[in-house]
């Protein structure tokens, strides 16, 4: 289909406010904000878009550190966007071609990696050029564009979905940076990303004294006596039996998975004190809800049993419950026709030169065309998904983790993928060390180009369901079939019965009178 007026003056926009973009892509990198702590990045999104011409909601679903902000231009389909923010601990990086974290914090701070800060200007920089095409052309409608915090725990989509943020709209519309192969500068098509749970198992030694026989000494936690092991050895016990069923209960391919993390330990002094609080938490990312369902129940075992053995009881809190994906195949061609119209990302010499710069510094020796060629390719939707079926047995409708999965079950939703900048390797099996992409997506040079092409997809696809019912009508009437039980697929609520899950030990910086720091100390390397 050929390019509207439209479109053509919303590409122009993107590149009239590209410097703009570029800075406020920056200034994301440089909050580094990990889940659920991200202040000053939902902050600069709320003032950024109020000075834009929106309606913001603060603090949207009982979540700090989220928003929904409207802009109308009249009666009309509304189209739906959004930015992610969340940085991830222990990624702290500078936008440089060495191994340095950002000014004044040490490696475990937070720090980009998808990048969530080239995801959220991406999808910024879209939403505003589709409000300024609509203005110029007078086309009826309009936007929503939600803050989503805590993605790496699939925190505030399942959250946003139950209280009906995403009703309503008449697409949604996904995008995220490359992070696979083949996901790269495509749309996704049949296989969507799977369901995904998460919670924190809490551990509490209320009463130690009453866990063993006693002595009858007058002080009950004197140093002789009997006393509990405490919830420290509780989380030990259950670290150690729940990593069992990693083999017991997954396949070593197919995108499922457990992952822990430890968020409270300890509370016990110098003295021979049992600890009385120890927090873990769990992330399961499964095809379906009933693997989820069956991996829970197995946690809930072995938390029952390392409480027993303690002198503990335990509680489970809800951090995520997130369905499945579904497809929309209308939605997914309109993306794919706009990604066509724009192209693939395009990267400069002064890109490649940083490149070049970041091998050199890794004892690489500096490479003509140091990026990998799939990043300025194109890939159509159908061959990315055979390429992605080809490992997964035929059973396996959904595959890896993403919580975008809720809003396909609110509106016709398209996920797609705009290349980020990625080194090709110097031989075979020779991976580059993590810092390396982190830094990539916060260099101007080199995260640009897909900051733009993003925005400018974005912003065409969203001009094409606004500019023809006909489109909407089919994204919704698909939308209809696969949700409504006349397809592959049957209504499934939202899951989400938890308040958003904030009160916890998140990672996340503090103000000292050293000024600002993270919460766990570090030695900077000059130090």
């Amino acid at each position: 289909m050929p390019r509207t007026n439209a479109q053509s003056d919303a590409l122009a926009t993107v590149d009239a406010r590209m410097a703009e973009l570029s800075d406020w892509c920056a200034t994301i990198f440089d909050f580094g904000e990990t889940a659920w702590r991200e202040y000053r990045s939902a902050a600069w999104y709320v003032a950024r878009l109020r000075a834009e011409g929106f309606t913001v909601e603060e603090a949207s679903g009982g979540m700090p550190t989220a928003f929904c902000a409207e802009w109308s231009n009249g009666n009309g389909p509304v189209i739906g966007m959004y930015a992610e923010y969340d940085a991830v601990p222990g990624n702290c990086q500078a936008a440089g071609t060495c191994r340095g974290p950002r000014n004044g914090l040490g490696y475990q701070a937070g720090g980009h990696t998808d990048p969530h800060s080239g995801l959220g200007v991406g999808a910024l920089g879209g939403l505003l050029a589709t409000k300024a095409a609509m203005e110029r052309h007078a086309i009826k409608g309009g936007l929503r564009f939600t803050g989503e915090p805590a993605e790496k725990v699939r925190g505030s989509k399942p959250i946003h979905a139950a209280k009906g943020y995403y009703d309503g709209l008449a697409a949604m519309l996904s995008f995220h940076p490359f992070y696979m192969l083949p996901m790269c500068n495509t749309v996704r098509w049949d296989t969507h990303c799977g369901a995904a749970y998460a919670m924190i198992y809490r551990f509490l030694c209320d009463a130690p004294e009453r866990w063993g026989p006693h002595d009858g000494a007058p002080i009950p936690q004197s140093h002789s006596a009997v006393r509990a092991p405490g919830a420290n050895d509780a989380l030990m016990t259950m670290y150690q039996s729940s990593r069992a069923l990693r083999e017991a209960m997954l396949p070593h391919q197919g995108g499922w998975s457990i992952s822990e993390a430890i968020l409270t330990a300890g509370q016990a002094t110098a003295d021979d004190l049992p600890a009385g609080l120890a927090e873990l938490q769990y992330m399961i990312r499964v095809p379906t809800i009933a693997m989820a369902e069956q991996v829970t129940a197995a946690l809930d075992r072995n938390a029952t049993a390392a409480a027993a053995m303690t002198g503990c009881r335990w509680e489970r809190h809800w951090v995520s419950k997130s369905r499945p994906g579904i497809a929309n195949h209308t939605m997914a061609n309109v993306v794919w026709e706009a990604l066509q119209d724009v192209g693939p990302p395009e990267w400069d010499e002064a890109a490649y030169e940083i490149a070049r710069e970041i091998q050199t510094n890794l004892g690489i020796e500096p490479m003509d065309l140091p990026f990998i060629d799939e990043i300025t390719r194109l890939l159509a939707p159908e061959k990315a998904e055979a390429i992605l079926r080809h490992d997964l047995p035929p059973s396996q409708h959904n595959s890896t983790s993403d919580d975008y999965t809720d809003m396909t079950w609110h509106a016709p939703t398209a996920r797609f993928y705009i290349a980020r900048p990625a080194l090709r390797s110097p031989k075979a099996g020779w991976t580059y060390p993590p810092w390396v992409m982190n830094a990539l997506g916060g260099i101007p040079a080199t995260i640009d180009p897909m900051v733009r092409t993003a925005a400018k997809v974005l912003a065409a696809s969203a001009l094409h369901l606004l500019e023809n019912a006909a489109v909407r009508d089919a994204a919704m009437e698909e939308f209809r079939v696969r949700t409504g039980g006349l397809g592959a697929s049957e209504w499934t609520p939202p899951l989400c019965d938890y308040d958003p899950p904030i009160h916890f030990r998140w990672p996340e910086y503090v103000t000292t009178p050293r000024g600002q720091d993270w919460w766990i100390p570090a030695t900077l390397p000059d130090a």
